[in-house]
């Protein structure tokens, strides 16, 4: 009975201690923590004009080189084709290797349909 009585009375004992210290000195709170933030109504016209100033801030910090992440490198560069250009040479790979198909230079790989 001794042996169960003393662990238990230790974890009762650590557990009542951690809400003991996380009390402030009176054992009340501060008065940050008592009173919430004062709320300020705000209208819709502010709420646009502060949407305007962000949405001009993003468009300036995107078209900036310097990465603000901590990133050094950058998204990538556009592409240099048109998209015009892109299908023709797929379309021009395509027809290649449909031939050599036909052809039979290229045989299918064993174990796939």
């Amino acid at each position: 009975m001794k042996k169960i009585i003393l662990p238990v009375s230790f974890a009762l004992a650590q557990m009542l201690a951690a809400g003991a210290f996380a009390q402030n000195v009176n054992g009340q709170a501060s008065p940050a923590q008592l009173a919430p933030p004062a709320h300020t109504n705000v209208t819709p016209a502010e709420k646009a004009t502060a949407r305007t100033e962000r949405k001009a801030e993003g468009a300036a910090s995107a078209k900036s080189e310097t990465p603000q992440e901590g990133t050094p490198k950058s998204a990538g560069t556009a592409r240099k084709t048109t998209r015009a250009q892109r299908k023709a040479a797929h379309a021009k790979r395509k027809a290649a290797v449909s031939a050599e198909n036909k052809s039979g230079e290229i045989k299918a790989v064993p174990g796939e349909k």
